[in-house]
């Protein structure tokens, strides 16, 4: 054991000192989450940054008493082969029966008022972007007002999987263009493997999923956020990007044999270069849209009914 110990102890601060190499204090705060991109995701960094700390103030009373236990009530302390006994001892049974229930309200209302702030939705968003999912890729439907794309997003019938309740808020008379991916698809700037949506920062975006086959989930990493995209029950939410790059996104579901290649990228530009961006896909001919997928069923339209 003299032998082995010193070796242990090598091994892991090798361990640990190398998988630290691309990290410095700077990031030690966030507990292993990348930078915010979006006004959104200090929200959930901080539900984070919480949980982490509540769990390790319950970590050190659990593990403290742990201790006392086992050093003041060892049996070679007292030399009695059977220490006493104590039974049903009433504050400490409570006290151990209630505290857990305070420490679930807790979270329980953080969580609940964060995920309230987050899936809010605006009356009148400045951008919409329908994410199609498929087996195995992505596409975009920018429901824009494009010169060189004509129609309507409010009677297109390829974007019948969106519910009324949100083909109300789109644009009227919004041509829209469109971009989709397949799996060897890679992003012509960066290299990396999967279509590339494009946003602007700065200015607010409506996400509409939905799905064309199975459930998948949409999920861009410095947002710090994901959302299931499912056939038959259209989700949204809405960001707005506050740094400008490219990150890379994936699908967080376990969607069939090819699930590690729905991959795609998010590039967040300036007002104006998104502008240009949607006119390069209208002079490619990609206006118009792609089909969304599944409409909404009637047990999903029902359930949102009795929401409302």
């Amino acid at each position: 054991m003299r032998r082995k110990l010193p070796q242990v102890l090598t091994a892991g601060l090798i361990l640990v000192t190398a998988t630290g190499c691309e990290y410095t204090w700077e990031d030690f705060p966030r507990l292993g989450m990348p930078t915010p991109v979006t006004e959104e995701a200090p929200i959930i960094l901080s539900l984070w940054q919480g949980s982490w700390a509540a769990a390790l103030v319950t970590g050190v009373l659990v593990w403290g008493l742990i201790l006392w236990s086992v050093f003041f009530h060892r049996r070679s302390r007292t030399k009695i082969e059977v220490p006493p006994q104590t039974r049903y001892n009433l504050p400490i049974e409570a006290l151990y029966t209630v505290v857990p229930l305070i420490i679930v309200s807790v979270f329980f209302y953080f969580t609940a008022r964060d995920e309230s702030k987050l899936l809010s939705l605006s009356d009148k968003p400045k951008h919409t972007v329908n994410v199609v999912g498929f087996q195995w890729s992505w596409g975009f439907n920018y429901i824009e007002n494009v010169p060189g794309s004509t129609g309507d997003a409010k009677t297109d019938k390829n974007l019948k999987a969106i519910p009324d309740k949100w083909r109300d808020d789109l644009p009227a008379n919004a041509g829209g263009v469109w971009e989709a991916g397949i799996p060897g698809t890679r992003d012509p700037e960066t290299g990396n493997p999967g279509p590339t949506l494009v946003l602007p920062k700065g200015e607010k975006v409506r996400f509409i999923l939905t799905s064309r086959d199975v459930i998948h989930s949409f999920w861009v990493v410095p947002f710090l956020f994901k959302q299931d995209v499912i056939p038959g029950h259209t989700n949204a939410f809405e960001v707005t990007a506050t740094q400008e790059g490219t990150f890379l996104g994936k699908c967080a579901e376990l969607c069939g044999v090819d699930h590690s290649r729905m991959l795609f990228n998010v590039k967040v530009v300036s007002p104006a270069e998104y502008q240009d961006y949607l006119k390069t896909l209208a002079d490619k001919g990609q206006t118009g849209y792609i089909p969304a997928g599944i409409a909404q069923t009637t047990p999903a339209i029902n359930a949102e009914k009795k929401q409302l």
